[in-house]
Formats: C-alpha cells, structure tokens, sequence
C-alpha cells in the first residue's frame, strides 16, 4: 500500500539506518498514527530506509522536541543503530498509479505501467 502524503508542497524526513546486534524495539516508539504517513523497508543485513511525510517544516521540529521523541532519538544512538543519517527535503510533486487490471504479483518485476 502507497503511504498517504498531504498535498504537495510537503516535506520529507528520509532516514537511513543500520541496525545495531540486538532487538531493536523502535517500532514500539513509533506514534499510533505513523503507519499512515510513513513507509519503512529493512533488508536481511540490517540496512534500512523509513520516509515520514509532514506538513510542514514546523511539523517536523513540533515532532523532533517531543518529549517521548527525544528518549526514542537517545535508545537509537545507543542501542537500536550501528549506523544512521537523517535527510529532509521538500516534495514539490507527486504522481500516482493505481491499476485496478493487475494482481499485486503484476507488479514484482518493478515496472511501472503506462
């Protein structure tokens, strides 16, 4: 399922990871409401990408200086991640596709029908 996003212009929070040896329990610290504006993938290795989609830049911040956020922020560096990088950007455009003639399998290969 595509991750719902406002309106564009919006902003992005993209943050890459390696996970540390050991649970990680980060999903616990993630706000109820998270699943609906973020997608993240992990691969066997430990390497992974969540993106959060905001509002706005004000969003972002509000969220960052929360207070559950900043203990969540700490356990990351010194438990969950071996390895991390946070990148913001603004989203100007978005396009999606949703074919209703194809399977989810049809669309494994990866190629975006037109």
């Amino acid at each position: 399922m595509i991750s719902k996003t406002p309106e564009p212009p919006y902003d992005a929070v993209i943050f890459a990871s390696v996970k540390a040896d050991g649970d990680d329990g980060c999903r616990e610290t993630a706000p109820e409401d998270a699943e609906a504006r973020r997608k993240a993938v992990r691969n066997e290795h430990g390497n992974g990408i969540t993106v959060s989609y905001w509002e706005s830049l004000e969003a972002i911040e509000k969220r960052k200086h929360h207070g559950e956020r900043r203990q969540a922020k700490e356990r990351g560096r010194n438990e969950w991640y071996a390895d991390f990088a946070v990148r913001v950007t603004k989203v100007e455009a978005a396009r999606f596709l949703k074919r209703t003639d194809q399977s989810p399998a049809d669309y494994a290969s990866g190629e975006e029908s037109r």
